[in-house]
């Protein structure tokens, strides 16, 4: 009974210091007043105003063709060297994955540093097309971590039927390979747009001055003084990414739902 309650108190102290922080926010863009220790009643009027701030509305278009286009670009290469270390020798994969995993387990100013100086190194002029080579560079790894497991799920033998019945490579990869990988690639594009969404550090080394996304137009903001419109952006932000991450989830769910019906369902009959 203790530890049950133990348990409990547990879990509630590390909702509360994860997620209180964020509630205040959201509260926060809802007040009226001004003042962060005074209530003044409901409105909406900062989220007014923010879609009216022309300069806020650029930094969010920048953020959503950056995260679609990095994400799109991502997925299409992180699904190719998906396929191409699932054909390795046990060691060499091995250590393809252990050399694509360093990115995610490096530190994010380390990783925004380096790229800020290979592009200064080539003469390649920070902007627009260096965050989203950047945004792709960090998203390829996420992408390989989603697709790796479902090709090795797959029946490589369907592929090479395929071939013995006539088909080309490339129609026996779309027509047999990418329906069965489909779910981990899609999961993959949803993954890197939420890190490309989410992302400031790396943007922030890689922007040059001319740029702006959500999250370094947030920071440039609030150095001027925290203004009650990026609560508003804040929240919105925070809401469209847990929005994500739930859709991920549940697809994930109903997906694993339905591979433990079809395993269960030979199993039923015998």
């Amino acid at each position: 009974m203790v530890k049950k309650i133990s348990q409990k108190v547990y879990v509630a102290l590390i909702m509360f210091f994860l997620y209180a922080p964020i509630m205040v926010l959201i509260v926060l863009s809802f007040n009226k007043s001004k003042s962060r220790s005074k209530w003044g009643g409901f409105t909406f009027d900062w989220y007014k105003s923010l879609f009216q701030n022309e300069e806020i509305m650029n930094a969010l278009y920048t953020t959503l063709i950056i995260a679609f286009l990095s994400a799109l670009i991502a997925t299409i290469i992180g699904t190719a060297a998906a396929i191409g270390m699932n054909h390795m020798r046990k060691v060499p994969k091995t250590i393809m994955m252990g050399i694509t995993n360093i990115p995610m387990l490096n530190a994010d100013i380390v990783t925004g540093i380096s790229l800020m100086l290979l592009f200064i190194a080539v003469n390649f002029t920070l902007g627009f097309k260096s965050v989203l080579i950047a945004h792709i560079t960090f998203n390829i790894p996420y992408v390989i971590l989603s697709v790796m497991p479902k090709l090795k799920q797959t029946n490589r033998n369907t592929y090479e039927a395929a071939l013995d019945l006539g088909a080309s490579p490339l129609s026996a990869f779309f027509m047999v390979v990418l329906p069965d990988i489909l779910p981990g690639v899609f999961s993959g594009f949803l993954l890197a747009f939420t890190m490309s969404l989410d992302d400031f550090i790396i943007t922030h080394f890689t922007r040059g001055a001319a740029v702006n996304t959500l999250s370094t137009k947030i920071y440039a903001e609030t150095r001027k003084g925290i203004k009650p419109e990026m609560y508003a952006l804040s929240t919105l932000l925070f809401l469209s990414v847990l929005l994500l991450l739930i859709i991920i989830n549940r697809r994930n769910d109903r997906i694993e739902k339905k591979r433990n019906a079809v395993t269960l369902a030979p199993a039923k009959k015998l």
